[in-house]
């Protein structure tokens, strides 16, 4: 498939979409970004994706691109174009074009970079079975609210799980579970959900938001504060949430299997209350 992107304020065919070796987000992943979801061919929780992206260009001291005021119509030009009833659109902007210098660039113009993606987002392998999970040290830096493009680590953790056999990593730092490689973590226990509260530790997720929303409407209890791999094995129930994965149940941590080892049925409501919620807000 030959997409067409966006960059700069051109539509591409992404075979001829072309960025600066000098650019930023190349040499030092000075670069944010975000992902929204496309259900229905429709965009999911778009204004709270955009809130978090002029948060982090804010916390960095990026200007925003010059095109920022008309990121809901290319979101929706690139869904049309491509023909994408089902994945998400990622974005990322850079600070811009610049001689390679660890100093922030006086003048650079912004790179904004857009291009979809089609896979299965609602019926999935891992939604029907639940997710196993191994514990990784957190090595991060330290301003994981911001999103950024320093995925190395994630990845390096998320390939840890791979050659354990499993299907992702959750996080540990001082004894804690901060999060999962791109999700954020919560644990069920006497009908409790319990997730770490935000601070500069964890990604402050969109879907999360949400989700707790949900949860105390549905009159669910909800605690945020942090919690240990040891109390995540012997919880009722565990799971993640992401933009693309919604809420997805995990079953097994660090070879624990929790409950019947599928998912259980917090879990799975609150999974049906999102998806039921964001049909009815997408845009």
């Amino acid at each position: 498939m030959n997409r067409t992107v966006f960059v700069n304020g051109e539509y591409l065919p992404e075979d001829q979409a072309k960025v600066s070796i000098f650019d930023r987000g190349f040499l030092m992943a000075d670069a944010v970004y975000e992902v929204v979801s496309v259900m229905d061919g429709k965009l999911l929780e778009f204004a709270g994706h955009l809130k978090r992206l002029e948060r982090s260009l804010g916390e960095l001291n990026m200007a925003k691109p010059k095109d920022f005021d008309n990121l809901l119509e290319i979101h929706r030009e690139l869904v049309s174009r491509n023909n994408v009833l089902e994945g998400g659109i990622y974005l990322q902007v850079t600070r811009g074009v610049a001689d390679r210098d660890f100093e922030f660039p006086k003048n650079a113009e912004p790179t904004l970079v857009m291009f979809s993606q089609q896979r299965p987002i609602i019926e999935s392998i891992a939604a029907a079975s639940g997710m196993k999970v191994i514990s990784v040290e957190d090595q991060r830096w330290g301003r994981r609210d911001i999103k950024t493009v320093q995925l190395l680590y994630p990845s390096m953790a998320k390939m840890m799980a791979k050659a354990a056999g499993v299907d992702d990593a959750w996080l540990v730092e001082d004894g804690f579970v901060t999060e999962g490689t791109s999700n954020n973590a919560y644990i069920i226990k006497n009908g409790k959900i319990i997730t770490r509260s935000l601070s500069h530790d964890i990604l402050h997720g969109i879907t999360r938001s949400s989700i707790l929303r949900y949860a105390a409407e549905a009159q669910m209890v909800v605690e945020e504060r942090n919690f240990t791999i040891a109390e995540a094995q012997n919880a009722d129930e565990a799971f993640i949430s992401s933009a693309s994965a919604f809420v997805t149940a995990v079953v097994q941590i660090d070879g624990a299997t929790l409950g019947e080892g599928k998912p259980g049925p917090i879990a799975h409501r609150l999974r049906e209350i999102y998806i039921e919620e964001s049909r009815k807000a997408a845009i």
